[in-house]
């Protein structure tokens, strides 16, 4: 052990003077720095390998237990308390959370749709229930607002979009996108806040167009809509907080490639199995199949 504080200190202190103080020879240093090392050392070594290479490959959003998961998708099989032991030793933590504010406009006289949702967000098929809303991301150019369109049964974000003005075309360019990628039947459930966007007469016409059923939550009620929230809270403390953007447009990329490449395709979620949502989604159709 008194080697090993050594070979951790060599590079601050002189080894001859460490040899004095903790009363060893320094040629017995050396020869244990010759010596090949154990086989438990040398898998430790590979693991602690391992679970940096998981932190980096899942951009530092995952605890133990998604950790877990990312590594036995790569032949890596380790318990739980051992992952926690070297992501402390390694000092490997996940990004930490921030708060932010609400951008719902709900002071207008334009009608309201009743909760029809009422938080049923345990759905068994995918296109039966939406949720959208609103986020903002600020850049050196100015605020970029972020509409989203979200996949209750998956977690999957089917349809977003991106401009300088939170304005209805905003919200109604996400939805289009969502319709035109998934194609869902009549009678989905969309859920929104009761912004003015959401209750805008043309939003409401394209609803009815497409066969979609309103819904809205409560005034003042952010619960109402939690699994959105959920995934502008991670997109904030993943992406948005940890980067400045000099321009709308540099946003506008990186949140692209955060929506289509990691979290819809990558970021396992402890409610689908620890799949990501499109591995979920692929699951339930295979099940389709063969049932």
């Amino acid at each position: 052990m008194k080697y090993g504080q050594i070979e951790d200190l060599r590079q601050h202190h002189p080894v001859a003077a460490m040899c004095r103080v903790l009363a060893v020879s320094e040629s017995g240093y050396h020869a244990w720095r010759k010596r090949p090392a154990s086989p438990r050392a040398q898998a430790e070594t590979r693991l602690e390998t391992e679970i940096h290479a998981a932190h980096q490959r899942t951009r530092a959003t995952c605890g133990p237990e998604r950790l877990q998961a990312d590594l036995s998708d790569h032949g890596v099989q380790i318990g739980i308390h051992r992952i926690k032991r070297i992501r402390k030793k390694l000092g490997l933590r996940c990004k930490q959370k921030r708060k932010f504010r609400v951008t719902t406009d709900s002071k207008h006289a334009l009608p309201i749709a009743p909760n029809r949702l009422d938080r049923k967000f345990a759905v068994a098929a995918p296109n039966r229930a939406w949720v959208t809303d609103i986020t903002y991301i600020s850049t050196d150019a100015g605020w970029l607002y972020l509409a989203g369109v979200k996949d209750l049964f998956n977690g999957e974000l089917v349809g977003y979009a991106m401009h300088e003005r939170m304005t209805m075309n905003l919200v109604s360019q996400a939805l289009f996108r969502a319709i035109s990628c998934k194609r869902p039947g009549p009678g989905l459930i969309h859920h929104s806040d009761r912004g003015s966007q959401y209750c805008a007469h043309d939003y409401q016409a394209m609803l009815k167009q497409f066969g979609m059923t309103p819904s809205m939550s409560r005034k003042g009620n952010c619960w109402d809509n939690a699994p959105m929230e959920s995934f502008w809270g991670l997109l904030k403390n993943e992406l948005v907080h940890h980067r400045r953007f000099t321009s709308r447009e540099q946003a506008k990329q990186e949140v692209t490639e955060y929506i289509e490449m990691f979290y819809n395709r990558m970021r396992k979620q402890a409610r689908l199995g620890y799949l990501s949502p499109a591995a979920f989604t692929q699951q339930y159709y295979a099940k389709q199949i063969t049932a």
